[in-house]
């Protein structure tokens, strides 16, 4: 896989993302994952606990197409407290790196919903990742 980060000379560099990748091979895309376990039960309510274990779960969906973490591209968050979000970055980040390793070369979009569909879910994350061809 090509992977390359889209970065423009005159922009600050961002913290923990990249503004935009180009990448060429075979796509792979992971549907909305939720911090909920592999029976589909809620084991905490605490953003951090599900954080780490949607990025758990989009780990496992992952392996079922041979990638891992470096082939990710894009991740889109969705959140229900923006606030808490924020309020939480450090933890957040570092369930992120024990998950997921140092991978920041990946374009990420965070956005605060009204809700989710399940919910208890505080989290849901989307990944396309890009394997090579």
């Amino acid at each position: 896989m090509t992977k390359t980060v889209l970065q423009p000379t005159a922009w600050a560099a961002p913290k923990g993302y990249a503004n935009g990748v180009a990448a060429s091979g075979r796509m792979v895309f992971v549907a909305g994952q939720i911090g909920w376990n592999a029976q589909c039960q809620f084991e905490s309510d605490d953003l951090v606990a599900q954080v780490h274990q949607t990025l758990q779960n989009i780990k496992a969906v992952l392996a079922e197409a041979g990638a891992e973490p470096s082939h990710i591209c894009r991740m889109t968050w969705y959140l229900t407290d923006r606030r808490e979000y924020i309020a939480r970055g450090r933890e957040i980040g570092q369930a992120y790196r024990e998950v997921l390793g140092r991978e920041f070369g990946i374009a990420m979009t965070a956005v605060q919903v009204a809700g989710l569909v399940e919910e208890r879910a505080k989290v849901e994350i989307e990944v396309t990742a890009v394997l090579p061809a």
